[in-house]
Order: C-alpha cells, then sequence, then structure tokens
C-alpha cells in the first residue's frame, strides 16, 4: 500500500506551444490507503517484439543442458548475463510458417512478416499482400493500448531503399518492410482476413515528435528544431508549477525523466548535424549514420515511452533480409578491440566453416548485446513496486536455426522480462526438433496479455514448460 497526502490523474498532461508532454508514474498520482492494485500504480504490461533475419551461428548461443541457464552463458548469450535472472532460451522451436512451399527455394527470405504471426503469407507481389491475421503485438495493443496516446509504436534500423536487396521470388515488399500487421473490415465470404503492414518508423527524430510533440505541426517542429528550443521549454511553466506542488520523490523523479528528453534531444540534434555532414549517404537528418547509436536511440525512446505509458506495445525490425549491412562494433566489455563484422547475409553464408562460424557468432552477439542494452534500461527504471522490466516481455528471435542451410528449425528464441510476474527466467527450454512451431509461442505470449484465441497461425497448443 502507498500513502500520498495529494492525488493528481494518472493520465496527466502538460501542454505548451504544440506540446504534450505524458507524466511518469508519481507518488502523487496513487491515492492516499488504497491498495496498489486499485490505484493508478497497479501494474501495466508491455510487450516488445524484435526480429532479426538469418538466424544464429550452430554451436554458439546453445545452453548444453535444460533447465538453469549454466553460469557461464554460451558466447552469443553473453551479454544477457545482468539479466539472465530474467531471461528464458528457448531452443528446438520450427518456424515452419517461415519455410518455402513445398517444391521451391529463396522464396524464404520474403517472409519476415510470419515472425509474429506463425502464418505463411500469402505469395503475391501485389496490393492484394495479406498474412492472414494481425501480428500478436497488434492483437495485443487492442487489448492493453486503447488507454494509451500511441497504441503501438512500430521501428526499424535499415531503410528499405539503403543496403538491403529489392524484393523478389514473387512476394511482396510489405512482407519484408514490416513485422506488424492489422486486420481490417472483411467480407464475411472472403475465407482469409484482409491485413495491411503498418510502416516501421526509421528516423529517431520523427519517433520522438511523435511521443512529445502530439498536436504540433510540421511547420512548428521545424521552427523549433531551428531554434534549437526543447520541448521542455514549452512547457517550462507548467513544470515549475508542478514541482511547486510535489513531494521530494516525485520532483526528483520528473527532474529524472525531464534530464532523460533533454538528453536524447542534444544526441539527436548531434545526430542530424552528423548525417548533414556526410552528403555522399543518403540519409534524412536525424537518422544516425552508425548502427549502435541508431538502435540505441530507438530503445531509449521506447523506454521513456513505456515509462510514461505513452505507449506499451512496441516492435522493431533489426535488420532485412537478405541486407549486406556490416556492423562496427563499439569498443565496449564485449568487444574490447571494436572493429568490423561480416556483411550480415554473407556471413550468414559461413559453409559451416569454424572459422566463418565464428565471425558469424561475434555479429549476432553484437545484436544480443543491444538486447541487453534495452533490457537494462527497463530495469533500471521504477513502475510501482517493480521495474519496467518486471512488467514487460521483449520476444527477441529469428525466422532460421542454421542459415547457411536455411534450415527454419532449431530457431532461437529469447523471451527477457518478468511479463507481470507470469515468466520465471533463468531458463533454458528445449523442444524437440520439428515438432513445436513458433505459433505454440505466440499463442502462449498472447495467453499472458489476456488475449483469447484458440489457435494462432500454426499452432497446436500452448508452448510446454513455459508459463
Amino acid at each position: 500500500m502507498f500513502i500520498t497526502k495529494r492525488h493528481i490523474p494518472r493520465r496527466t498532461f502538460l501542454r505548451g506551444a504544440g506540446v504534450t508532454l505524458a507524466l511518469p508514474l508519481l507518488d502523487a498520482m496513487i491515492p492516499a490507503h488504497t491498495l496498489l492494485a486499485q490505484t493508478a500504480a497497479a501494474p501495466k504490461q508491455r510487450f516488445m517484439g524484435i526480429f532479426y533475419p538469418h538466424g544464429m551461428a550452430p554451436g554458439y548461443w546453445e545452453p548444453q543442458m535444460e533447465g538453469m541457464l549454466p553460469d557461464e552463458l554460451p558466447y552469443i548469450l553473453e551479454p544477457l548475463k545482468r539479466v539472465k535472472d530474467q531471461s528464458v532460451v528457448m531452443t528446438g522451436l520450427w518456424s515452419k510458417s517461415a519455410e518455402p512451399p513445398e517444391g521451391t527455394t529463396g522464396s524464404d527470405h520474403w517472409v519476415a512478416a510470419a515472425y509474429l504471426t506463425a502464418i505463411k503469407p500469402r505469395k503475391t507481389a501485389g496490393s492484394d499482400a495479406t498474412v492472414g491475421s494481425a501480428t500478436i503485438d497488434q492483437l495485443i495493443a487492442k487489448k492493453i493500448g486503447q488507454e494509451t496516446l500511441l497504441p503501438s509504436l512500430q521501428l526499424a534500423c535499415e531503410d528499405p531503399n539503403s543496403s538491403s536487396s529489392n524484393c523478389g521470388e514473387g512476394y511482396s515488399c510489405s512482407y519484408t518492410n514490416s513485422i506488424s500487421w492489422v486486420e481490417l473490415p472483411t467480407p464475411h465470404d472472403e475465407p482469409v482476413p484482409r491485413t495491411s503492414p503498418l510502416p516501421m518508423e526509421l528516423n529517431p527524430q520523427v519517433v520522438f515528435e511523435r511521443l512529445f510533440g502530439s498536436g504540433s505541426t510540421p511547420e512548428m517542429r521545424a521552427a523549433r528544431m531551428k531554434q534549437s528550443r526543447s520541448i521542455l521549454d514549452s512547457v517550462r511553466t507548467e513544470l515549475a508549477t508542478l514541482r511547486r506542488d510535489l513531494g521530494a520523490n516525485d520532483v526528483n523523479t520528473i527532474n529524472q525523466y525531464t534530464d532523460e528528453i533533454r538528453e536524447i534531444e542534444r544526441r539527436l540534434d548531434i545526430a542530424a548535424k552528423a548525417a548533414s555532414n556526410v552528403p555522399e549517404i543518403d540519409l534524412p537528418a536525424g537518422v544516425p549514420e552508425q548502427f549502435d547509436q541508431h538502435i540505441k536511440f530507438h530503445f531509449d525512446l521506447t523506454a521513456l515511452a513505456f515509462k510514461a505509458d505513452i505507449t506499451r506495445v512496441a516492435t522493431l525490425l533489426g535488420a532485412r533480409d537478405l541486407t549486406g549491412r556490416v556492423y562496427q562494433f563499439p569498443k565496449d566489455e564485449w568487444f574490447p578491440d571494436g572493429g568490423n563484422s561480416v556483411s550480415f547475409h554473407g556471413g550468414s553464408h559461413h559453409q559451416d566453416d569454424p572459422p566463418n562460424v565464428r565471425r558469424y557468432a561475434a555479429l549476432n552477439r553484437y545484436h544480443v548485446a543491444t538486447l541487453a542494452y534495452f533490457a537494462e534500461k527497463l530495469r533500471s527504471i521504477p513502475d510501482g513496486d517493480g521495474t519496467l522490466l518486471d512488467r514487460s516481455l521483449i520476444m527477441y528471435g529469428s525466422n532460421m536455426g542454421n542459415s547457411n542451410q536455411h534450415q527454419h528449425y532449431d530457431v532461437p528464441h529469447i523471451l527477457v522480462g518478468g511479463a507481470n510476474g507470469q515468466l520465471k527466467g533463468n531458463r533454458h527450454l528445449h523442444y524437440e526438433t520439428k515438432t513445436v512451431t513458433t505459433g505454440n509461442l505466440l499463442l502462449s505470449a498472447l495467453d499472458m496479455y489476456g488475449v483469447e484465441r484458440e489457435q494462432q497461425g500454426d499452432s497446436t497448443g500452448r508452448l510446454p514448460k513455459l508459463l
């Protein structure tokens, strides 16, 4: 039970000069002498879905024994060591929906949209592209996202017109450009629901404006950027008045929140200037040149959106199929010497040659390190009587196992977070090869959010041993 002297509504916004600023959860939003579950601080669930194509290097990510995760995690998973107690690694899952139709080859590169549906997309390059169901992030958003400013947030780290190849094999580009699809009104006589892809936002500046600039016009946003004016300047008076009426803990929370906003604004400004100084690279202002900076922007913005309850559902497309992107490893504890990776798609065809597999494993390890960055960020943010990571489920996965052979079984999936007390971490769950589809995982994830369905895609039941 929380006790405070003053109560303000949980959905409190500060407004000024075209800016709408949502506030994080404060003690003053919790009525005195009220059970936590009956207040604005009642735990709110969050969901984050993250997808990378091309699988993981075999032998470098699989724990040897089922049960508790080992003290020393496999090479690719090592960055998760600080959130190991809230991580579940699953081996043996079958991404059956990503397999090419029988008798064909190659078309399995165009079905990233199957990641959150477990349904093989209709083979078409036309406007009748459909994945047969809303993706689970949108089903979850329909359940828990209607009270928030944004029901869901869709992010990407790779421009479809940059380093990725064009689409092919008769499949629409929409299947690789988005992993989030909504269901459209469908006539009763149509057997397959109509669906439409949601655009994945590449530019962190646009994401920032969506989160904190609601109601402002493009002209107002451009003028504010030209003046180097923070959105916080627009609500300065409101913030000052609010601080006078709050207790010390709430003032500290507000100060930390606004400091984080100013820091992201500062970094966005630097990124925009850096991009504008590299004319040979076709990047819009605000999109960082370096992947590491780009994805951390997206994760920081998502964490802020979760913290302020602006949205509770997000997805991130880490890369597109067949991308030739080369990653620059940052100099940190996981990559002390920094350096560059192999190209993503090229490295995934490692010919099962040990040195090549090891080099590809380093690229996979880097991607997992960015997952760890986000998970640790959520864990550092209090939320009621827990943390944002306690409230969240992060689903991180791929649609291939050993990509050198285009295998869609033994596909890596990692869950991080407490799912509001429903998911126990520090576990490795193993399933026999080609017996349990990823649809079972999606169906179980929907259960955690109270979305009642008998089947999701190719599911044959709930995922054993998960909950």
